[in-house]
């Protein structure tokens, strides 16, 4: 096992933060580096005691934090804003050796996470009741906002850092409380910002992090303790339905921000230099890692031979490798399984009809390592049409008109993200309104935005992160009804 070499070494953490304390196990799980199959690091698996330790020491702090003044909860979050900027770049170091992004997509996924807190310490003094209007003299009516309670919540390994944030940012600002267990394979970076919460002087309670390989039994508890109020989660819509059943059982409030399968059209009156830009910042970022990812890209049939030599121009600059060697732009998969899903995948499409343009195998960097690749004569009867792809493969459709595309578009489960280019105004209205997905990036490839709601419709989930909107999810809104007044 090859330590990291960090600046700040505190940042690297192998065991869960329960209730201000970093707490070992009994046994261990071993992180590795996709990049290279090194082991980064053996980390302690949670108990079964310390687990419900964590959830009922959240209940005790929830008491304390939600008195404290708005003032108080925005000037610890802003602390803790600072310290992850301060650490930026150990952040990244860590996010690239567990997960293998490269470290300019992981020093932007710190800084994006970490606009999260910043915009929330802020939103924090937004939170504002409302005095209703009465039906009888002497009466009074108000409308409270508290917080929801405990909050659990366990994320993906794509954006280790980023998912976290964006769910805690806004319950510590509602003034809830906050367990969370990141995915086993990129524990580190969740760690990493428990020991930074703690610095900051965020009380004990307030966040943990549990960390542990029996993803199943651990997510039971935190989806069916009667002391847990609401459970957000970010993956697959398939795990995401088992886990909003659990929720059930208890009638917790819940966010689930679940599967995608984005369609990205570009139309014959497009800027086709802007729309290749676009859908190499949405396809290629993370490998194709990514639940907003370009999954099915329609292209105009006029521009069509166009748009495929341009964007095959560009994707050969791309550069695979470990992260952290010098223009290096494209990572490795996760695992195995990921890469064997896109040979699969590929391997389909070109058997019923599909014409290879790019790419089409791994590459020699490494064992999780796949060459960008670029696809035509895509069909809608095609697996790879309907699934989610998970990797830098560009699936390129043909079409012939609006009404044709936006149909395509919306033949799907999934309603995460879509994308349109277009110089067209009447049909960035048309569009906007008739595609059914949460989010609708016009000429832009890449809309993340803290101060925006992010997430889907259909079976891409419920609930919204960012901006004023995603503070709702971990508010309760109490009527007060006061009579006999004078």
């Amino acid at each position: 096992m090859s330590p990291l070499e960090l600046g700040n070494p505190e940042l690297l953490k192998n065991c869960s933060f329960i209730n201000g304390e970093w707490l070992q196990g009994e046994s261990q799980f071993k992180v590795i580096n996709p990049a290279n199959s090194q082991v980064v690091a053996a980390v302690d698996e949670v108990s079964p005691t310390q687990l419900e330790m964590a959830i009922q020491t959240a209940s005790k702090a929830l008491l304390e934090w939600q008195e404290k003044t708005v003032d108080e909860r925005a000037s610890l979050l802003s602390k803790w804003f600072e310290l992850i900027m301060t650490n930026q770049s150990d952040l990244a170091y860590i996010m690239t050796a567990e997960q293998g992004k490269p470290r300019k997509e992981a020093l932007g996924e710190v800084a994006y996470g970490a606009k999260y807190i910043e915009w929330y310490a802020e939103e924090a003094r937004r939170i504002n009741g409302d005095v209703l209007p009465v039906n009888q003299n002497g009466r009074r009516a108000l409308v409270l906002r508290r917080p929801v309670g405990v909050v659990t919540s366990i994320t993906p390994w794509n954006f280790p850092g980023a998912m976290i944030l964006r769910k805690a940012a806004p319950a510590l600002a509602a003034g809830c409380t906050f367990v969370v267990k990141p995915s086993e394979q990129t524990p580190l970076s969740a760690l990493a910002l428990a020991y930074l919460a703690n610095e900051a002087g965020i009380p004990a309670g307030v966040f943990s992090v549990i960390v542990g390989s029996n993803a199943q039994p651990i997510g039971e508890v935190l989806t069916t303790h009667p002391k847990v109020a609401k459970f957000s989660f970010t993956g697959s819509t398939a795990v995401g339905k088992k886990l909003l059943a659990q929720c059930a059982s208890t009638v917790k409030k819940t966010s689930m921000e679940l599967g995608g399968n984005a369609p990205l059209m570009v139309f014959d009156d497009a800027d086709i230099d802007v729309a290749v830009n676009g859908t190499m910042g949405s396809k290629f970022r993370n490998a194709g890692q990514t639940c907003v990812c370009a999954n099915r890209i329609f292209v105009h049939s006029k521009i069509h031979d166009e748009f495929v030599q341009k964007l095959k121009s560009r994707v050969m600059e791309l550069k695979v490798g470990e992260g952290n060697q010098e223009g290096v732009s494209v990572g490795p998969l996760i695992e195995e399984k990921a890469v064997a899903k896109v040979e699969r995948l590929i391997a389909s499409a070109i058997n019923s009809g599909a014409r290879l343009e790019l790419g089409g195998r791994r590459d020699p960097a490494g064992e999780l390592f796949f060459q960008p690749t670029i696809l035509t004569g895509i069909t809608p009867q095609m697996d790879i049409f309907n699934s989610e792809i998970f990797g830098p493969v560009a699936a390129i459709i043909p079409f012939e008109n609006e009404e044709e595309v936006i149909n395509l578009a919306n033949q799907t489960e999934y309603g995460l993200c879509s994308y349109a280019f277009t110089s067209n105004m009447n049909r960035v209205f048309r569009l906007s309104e008739k595609l059914d997905f949460g989010m609708v990036g016009i000429n832009e490839g890449v809309l993340s935005n803290p101060a925006a709601p992010f997430g889907g419709v259909k079976e891409s989930g419920m609930g919204r992160e960012g901006g004023r909107w995603g503070i709702d999810d971990y508010l309760e809104n109490k009527y007060v009804c006061i009579g006999n007044l004078d």
